[in-house]
């Protein structure tokens, strides 16, 4: 189901939901699981969009329902195709764009760990998290559950949609995910760590560099480049990213935009709107809108 067909030929440029000129045929959803809690679930179609590194606190399960999605992972640049699904681990950072020029649709569920675990947990009888070896993978199987999963949580009854989203996570992980979690590097991490408390503390007045390192007792440049392959991610852009989740969080709770804007530490709603369009895929308003389930589609931005 293409989300495009909406759009008639030549349309002229749309308006989200903050006011803002939108390609025409770009349209997205974002929303959470209506009978599952730690689940989020996207539907959308992206032409000129393009997502900034970034990395979720979940798994990202994510079907290609047409075009081809092109994004960095791991150190690959990987492309998805139509029926491929891409099975992104917690915490890796990636990008994403379109890698045809008609750009691309796709499904995607958000699974928080602590659900991944226990449905694994169910099939292996033991604890762990898994993890997916191959991000990539042209199954056919895997991709009618993610898809049924997908539509069920859209449109179905919360027996239905829940029992679907089992089953698809199930499948997943006995035939694509092994046991364990890749290990991160260990290069800095007790000044990584001073570092990203720092961050996170002072979101609304955030250190400088030179602060960092002064604090971490480790020169700037070594710091920068422990924190990278720490995080996968420069001290600026993590803080970025960090801002954007807890915009998420005071969104959803009610939190107005502009508001949730500033107590995140961004300078106004126009910054939060261009840092939480290319990390979570639309617009804060949308999004929050979506949520508390005011809207069903939003034009993206």
């Amino acid at each position: 189901m293409d989300p495009s067909r909406d759009e008639p030929p030549g349309a002229p440029p749309q308006r989200d939901h903050g006011g803002h000129d939108a390609p025409a045929g770009e349209v997205a959803r974002y929303w959470r699981h209506a009978a599952v809690p730690g689940v989020d679930l996207l539907r959308a179609r992206y032409v000129t969009h393009r997502y900034a590194r970034h990395a979720h606190e979940t798994y990202t399960l994510a079907l290609i329902e047409d075009g081809v999605e092109e994004f960095r992972y791991g150190g690959s640049l990987l492309r998805a195709g139509r029926g491929a699904v891409a099975l992104l681990n917690p915490e890796m950072v990636h990008t994403g764009q379109a890698g045809v020029p008609g750009g691309w649709s796709y499904r995607v569920l958000y699974p928080a760990v602590s659900l991944v675990r226990e449905v694994s947990a169910e099939l292996t009888g033991s604890p762990g998290t898994p993890f997916f070896p191959d991000t990539v993978v042209d199954d056919p199987r895997s991709a009618r559950m993610v898809r049924a999963a997908h539509l069920a949580a859209e449109h179905g009854d919360p027996l239905a949609s829940a029992s679907l989203l089992h089953d698809a996570l199930a499948g997943l992980l006995r035939e694509h995910a092994r046991a364990g979690r890749r290990s991160r590097p260990r290069q800095g991490r007790p000044a990584v760590r001073t570092a990203v408390s720092l961050l996170r503390e002072r979101v609304i007045d955030p250190p400088t560099l030179e602060e960092l390192a002064l604090a971490t007792g480790v020169g700037p440049y070594a710091l920068m480049r422990a924190f990278r392959a720490e995080t996968g991610l420069p001290p600026h852009a993590y803080l970025n990213q960090f801002r954007v989740r807890q915009a998420r969080g005071l969104l959803d709770r009610g939190v107005p935009p502009a508001q949730a804007a500033a107590e995140a530490g961004f300078a106004d709603q126009a910054h939060l709107t261009r840092h939480f369009k290319r990390i979570v895929g639309v617009p804060p308003g949308a999004y929050q809108q979506a949520r508390q389930g005011r809207a069903h589609r939003t034009r993206a931005q």
